[in-house]
């Protein structure tokens, strides 16, 4: 294995997060997938991984073992859910698996791969938020835990910069996945609607997010830390109701 191309990623199993897998195997990277099913890739550089990263205890083991037999230098933080309420109806028990999701398992996975990035002298962290952390309705435990990771991604990178070792942050904005499909059905006439909505007239792919993540992870853009890129179609500079 080439240390420098050896990638964790979580929510590898579909939508957003299999793109990047995909874009990253075929990039010639060692993938280790985490994520609570498997992806259905066939492919001999991917390694899956079983785990409910809402788990607490079940994503430190996974942790321990992904660092005990992998070095992995590259990691990205994709895996998400939204959990959508009114603030009149939002659930505590939402927001606490929220934060134990997006943000407390990207502390979890770094802490137990910082050691081989660090004696790599080099790594990649790419955390997967949404254009939702600049605020849409119906979100509170979601873009609260979004826009955490902007603060946490800033943290690291200026803690991480002498290892080097990067931290960014993709954004994306409405994008059809399943998960985007569960709040707005496909095909509806509220899909349409929200496609004619956004500045470039149509709703994103997973391969324009997957992108977006393949250039935070070359090793030659290491002068690049610290930012947030939004992937949304221009949704993040204007208005946008689901």
């Amino acid at each position: 294995m080439n240390p420098n191309k050896v990638a964790a990623v979580t929510g590898g199993s579909a939508g957003i997060g299999k793109a990047i897998v995909e874009r990253l195997l075929a990039d010639g990277y060692d993938v280790v997938s985490l994520a609570r099913r498997r992806s259905g890739i066939d492919h001999a550089r991917l390694h899956e991984v079983e785990v409910d990263l809402m788990d607490r205890a079940a994503t430190a083991a996974a942790a321990r073992d992904i660092a005990r037999r992998f070095e992995v230098t590259t990691l990205v933080h994709n895996a998400g859910v939204i959990r959508p309420a009114l603030i009149a109806d939002a659930k505590l028990e939402d927001l606490d698996a929220l934060v134990e999701l997006h943000l407390g398992c990207a502390i979890q996975l770094l802490q137990a791969c910082l050691p081989s990035m660090r004696a790599q002298h080099f790594g990649r962290v790419v955390l997967l938020s949404s254009r939702a952390a600049v605020g849409l309705a119906t979100r509170t435990s979601y873009s609260a835990t979004k826009a955490g990771m902007l603060g946490m991604a800033r943290t690291w990178a200026l803690e991480l910069a002498g290892d080097g070792i990067t931290v960014n942050v993709v954004a994306p904005g409405p994008v059809r996945t399943d998960m985007f499909h569960a709040v707005v059905a496909a095909g509806s006439e509220k899909e349409r609607a929200l496609a004619a909505a956004v500045p470039v007239k149509r709703l994103g792919e997973a391969a324009d997010v997957a992108r977006a993540v393949r250039f935070f992870v070359d090793a030659a853009n290491g002068f690049v830390t610290g930012q947030v890129l939004y992937v949304c179609g221009g949704t993040s500079v204007g208005s946008l109701t689901l």
